[in-house]
């Protein structure tokens, strides 16, 4: 398999545009101490996150009309009982994927 140096340059310019918006912000801020509303403000972050993909995932749209994806309610409800119990990220995964297989298994 030859590579082309156009193809070449194109991966090397797209994980540059990848990498560099994830680095920049950390070179900027170690060596400033930001103030406490920020510092509470930013432990947010992965909550929204994790919200925004559980609910993008929970809901379902199609033609103006929004739906409930009853396989993932389904698996979301014990996980999260698991996950609000235990405190354990490795259980709650394992619960969560064990959930999503059978709902699977047993609703396709």
């Amino acid at each position: 398999m030859s590579l082309d140096m156009n193809l070449l340059w194109l991966i090397i310019g797209c994980a540059l545009v990848t990498w560099l918006p994830r680095i920049i912000p950390f070179i900027f801020v170690r060596n400033v101490q930001l103030p406490e509303l920020i510092l509470r403000w930013l432990k947010y972050i992965p909550v929204c996150v994790l919200s925004a993909i559980i609910i993008g995932n929970l809901l379902q749209t199609s033609d103006n009309r929004v739906s409930v994806n009853w396989p993932i309610l389904i698996t979301l409800v014990p996980t999260i009982a698991v996950a609000i119990r235990t405190k354990s990220l490795s259980l709650t995964v394992i619960v969560g994927v064990a959930c999503m297989a059978l709902t699977r298994l047993f609703l396709s």
